[in-house]
């Protein structure tokens, strides 16, 4: 775990280093330029810088082990910073709107084209490459903040690319208001993408549940059940920065001494925890089967206490298993 968050900051330290020394690249290609769609690009990179300064601030916090204040951790700072990076995208997106308005009422003369485009190309590539280690790192360690960055850096290159196309067309055909249409365009691109990652924040920040994860863990438990486990419902799952949470209540035979159904529920625990690479904790919840209606779908054939004959596995379905209805008996079960 300690190894996993210290990658993280690793991680975040580089997209820290390298968007700096990109943005001075940039601020260099506009200087030679005077291109208000290069000034675009370095604007861009200046959330780089800042929301890669505030990431690698939150990875810190989201790495603090549990206290009295915070029972659940502080994995949430990566939501937090995550959402800053969505808000700054929308901010420069606007703001190059503006620059671009202000550029077609007052244009001024482009130079250098072939330099500046040259510069911004090659960190159009660096961005490409980091953006996909990080949301390669990311989706290993379920780091939504440095997924976050990712996308940001990948849609940086789009962008880059767009205006470097937009450039080539402005040094073709010398019409000027060129610079500015490919600005905008690139505003609208860079908007829609922060919108993207602000919405995702906003999910993760009001616990919405992510079905994916949840559809995950109920394939796995079909896949590892055994008969003890008579039925699992009220299942639910959250994230706290690359720790999941996950409670339901699992029904085991009613004869069952309190260890025997403490053994049951660690099972659990370790079958979902070898199904994710990031860490799982987990609250169990036990129910006793209430025969007859739960001997229709025990499997536990050798049941000396059962009151009514086995009419067919249950299968868990993200339907009956969220649910609270309890043993999923208003559902059909799969015949044996």
């Amino acid at each position: 775990m300690q190894v996993q968050n210290q990658r993280n900051i690793t991680v975040q330290k580089w997209v820290v280093a390298i968007s700096i020394v990109l943005f001075a690249l940039k601020i260099l290609a506009y200087y030679l330029t005077n291109s208000v769609a290069v000034l675009t690009d370095a604007l861009e990179s200046t959330v780089n810088v800042v929301t890669g300064l505030t990431g690698l601030y939150a990875l810190r916090v989201a790495i603090r082990p549990r206290d009295e204040d915070h029972p659940y951790g502080h994995g949430k700072a990566e939501l937090l910073s995550a959402s800053l990076e969505g808000v700054l995208i929308i901010v420069a997106g606007l703001i190059i709107i503006y620059e671009s308005l202000i550029n077609l009422q007052h244009q001024h003369i482009v130079q250098r084209l072939d330099a500046g485009m040259i510069i911004i190309a090659s960190t159009a590539i660096i961005n490409f490459g980091l953006g996909a280690w990080c949301i390669r790192v990311g989706k290993k360690e379920q780091s939504i903040g440095l997924m976050a960055s990712g996308k940001h850096l990948q849609s940086d290159t789009w962008t880059t690319v767009g205006i470097i196309f937009g450039l080539i067309l402005l040094q073709i055909t010398k019409i000027s208001w060129i610079d500015s249409a490919v600005a905008m365009i690139s505003s609208i691109w860079i908007i829609v993408e922060g919108s993207k990652i602000l919405r995702n924040t906003i999910s993760g920040i009001m616990d919405e549940a992510d079905q994916s994860v949840i559809e995950q863990v109920i394939d796995t438990l079909n896949q590892e059940r055994p008969d003890n486990w008579i039925d699992i419902h009220n299942l639910r799952t959250i994230k706290f920065g690359n720790t999941l949470h996950v409670d339901c209540h699992l029904t085991v035979p009613w004869y069952f001494q309190v260890l025997e159904g403490h053994d049951e529920a660690a099972k659990l625990h370790d079958v979902i925890g070898q199904a994710f690479d990031h860490h799982v904790e987990m609250f169990v919840h036990l129910d006793a089967c209430l025969p007859p209606q739960s001997c229709t779908i025990c499997g536990i054939l050798t049941c000396t206490e059962r009151k009514h004959p086995y009419n067919g596995r249950l299968e868990w379905t993200l339907e009956n298993v969220t649910k609270n209805a309890r043993h999923g008996l208003s559902v059909g079960v799969d015949q044996a």
